[in-house]
């Protein structure tokens, strides 16, 4: 390789934008729009996380999992679309199945 396509040692094209490669946790800007239905999924924190803490055996804590979605971004949407595909398992925006039911409940 010629030292012409070198500044300091490093290549001219060393950086890779996160964001296409979709990576959890980094955020794409507002103004683009995704197509996937379930591209919130890749901002999502529990996608850094133990999926373990989500998916509790009967009568395990869900305080971890519900400590980790108090700051998630995409909290509301993760509720949504548990709540539109009535998922029965595991800690969805912040909710566990029993509190997504009564909040359905509610919303009836």
């Amino acid at each position: 390789m010629a030292a012409s396509q070198y500044r300091s040692g490093v290549p001219d094209n060393w950086f890779v934008d996160p964001v296409s490669l979709g990576v959890p946790g980094v955020r794409r800007p507002l103004a683009v729009e995704d197509d996937n239905p379930l591209g919130w999924q890749t901002d999502a924190l529990c996608a850094q996380t133990d999926p373990e803490a989500f998916f509790p055996e009967k009568g395990g804590s869900t305080r971890d999992a519900k400590r980790v979605c108090t700051t998630c971004d995409v909290r509301d949407r993760c509720l949504e679309y548990a709540l539109q595909n009535d998922e029965r398992f595991g800690i969805w925006g912040g909710l566990s199945e029993r509190e997504r039911r009564k909040l359905k409940r509610r919303a009836s």
